[in-house]
């Protein structure tokens, strides 16, 4: 596939990055000749410097010939504008990021003028994914699958945790808790664990299974945290503003502390219910005194990663049952990993994520089965996918225990007509599932590459 990125900042660099290891051709378009050099450096893509809403600068870059133009670049106008262009020059395919609130609402009315395939939103993707963890506050992070019927969640073992010292084979059958465990982070290592693996103290864990069962799990480790009722917020951006649209649905109360005093005015008329603060977000004595002591949701959400690391570092002194922060720079997400932070987000990488899914699904659309979501796990080490099964194929009807898979694959998970079934030897894949595979591999196109030839 010929894919081309107009737009060499955090998303598309990212998407380049991803997209490069699983050897797609990519064509980087920006402006900033500076920028293009060094990812030329870094990565193996073609790099053209210029506008990328000309006519001119598309055809140099073969946008007639691509499978795919995504436009990332810095605002939304120049995004739709790019993909209507390429989408008249020939290209197949367009996907455009759209941030502003009032685009996004009515991108359905435009969407099929644009010619685009798709439009995403990060900060609404992003507020999507804080939502889902402040909803589920026992888990460090929380992704679904099967529309939501699925959970994958992260969570560390505790010395309190009675599955220190037990084989997961043994917890299962001892326990008798429906969920798979199915990545293991130690230290710098991963693992995809098998029944035989012994969890230590220390250790963070991704478990597969239904809400019902993941709480079950919590409540019996004695993980499970109260409902998050009071949350603070500090930086008033779209992310803020859509996350608090959500946490105010769900009857939560929610308070903003944001330094620019226009955008408190915005702020207040958009989201009437929350208390809007104007004032710095880094001011301990300020936090103090909008009951930082009180509230059971914490999350820094400013456009400096580092202002959101040391706010949420103070939040945890304060004993803040639930912290969340938002971390771009990858080099820092590691850092803040050693700092015992529990749930980090990032934009960029939900972004990321939701259009390799996209792309993934264009690839493998002539397969026996479809991707439907790509997540990555720890640091990007390992994915979890969602593979529709669409028809028969070598492996349904076979027990998985006559299957063998690669070294690093597992079946987490199926959906069969809305059960949800965790995995034994004698189950089978069926036409219909939908199947929740982990993997150490990059790149997964098709059910199939799991199996060993």
């Amino acid at each position: 596939m010929n894919i081309v990125i107009i737009g060499d900042g955090k998303v598309g660099h990212k998407l380049a990055t991803q997209l490069t290891v699983e050897r797609y051709d990519v064509t980087l378009i920006d402006v900033r000749e500076r920028r293009l050099k060094d990812t030329i450096n870094e990565l193996d893509v073609s790099c053209i410097v210029g506008d990328g809403a000309s006519a001119e600068i598309q055809m140099e870059a073969d946008v007639q010939g691509a499978d795919l133009v995504i436009a990332c670049a810095s605002t939304d106008e120049m995004n739709m504008l790019c993909c209507l262009l390429a989408k008249r020059l020939g290209a197949k395919q367009t996907i455009a990021r759209v941030r502003n609130p009032v685009y996004y609402q009515q991108i359905h009315l435009f969407k099929d003028e644009l010619k685009l395939s798709m439009a995403v939103n990060p900060e609404l993707v992003l507020a999507g994914e804080i939502s889902r963890v402040l909803i589920f506050p026992s888990a460090a992070k929380v992704e679904t699958f099967a529309k939501g019927r699925v959970e994958l969640v992260e969570a560390s073992v505790n010395e309190r945790n009675p599955m220190a010292g037990l084989s997961f084979r043994e917890f299962y059958e001892k326990y008798q808790i429906k969920m798979l465990v199915c990545a293991v982070q130690r230290g710098g290592e991963v693992y995809i664990p098998d029944g035989s693996f012994v969890p230590r103290q220390g250790d963070k864990i991704n478990i597969a299974a239904s809400h019902k069962e993941i709480e079950k799990f919590f409540k019996f480790v004695g993980g499970l945290r109260g409902r998050v009722k009071n949350v603070l917020i500090c930086g008033g951006g779209k992310t803020a503003y859509y996350l608090s649209l959500k946490l105010l649905s769900l009857g939560m109360n929610v308070k903003i502390i944001e330094r620019d005093g226009a955008r408190c005015g915005e702020l207040c008329e958009l989201l009437p219910k929350a208390t809007i603060i104007h004032g710095n977000a880094t001011d301990h004595e300020l936090l103090e005194e909008e009951g930082i002591d009180h509230v059971d949701g914490f999350v820094a959400l400013t456009g400096m990663d580092e202002e959101n690391i040391i706010m949420s570092m103070y939040a945890k002194t304060k004993n803040v049952s639930k912290i969340i922060t938002k971390v771009n720079d990858e080099a820092l997400q590691h850092m803040v990993d050693e700092l015992g932070m529990e749930s980090v987000v990032s934009a960029k990488n939900v972004t990321a994520n939701l259009i390799m899914s996209y792309v993934r699904a264009m690839k493998n659309s002539m397969g026996s089965a479809n991707i439907e979501t790509v997540y990555q796990l720890i640091n990007g080490r390992v994915e979890a996918l969602e593979f529709q099964i669409r028809e028969a194929a070598k492996y349904t009807g076979i027990p998985l225990k006559d299957l063998t898979l690669k070294e690093n694959h597992l079946v987490a998970c199926i959906v069969r007509k809305r059960q949800i079934i965790i995995p034994g030897g004698n189950d089978t894949l069926e036409v219909g599932d939908s199947v929740v595979v982990v993997t150490m591999s990059q790149g997964l196109e098709d059910l199939e590459e799991i199996l060993k030839r």
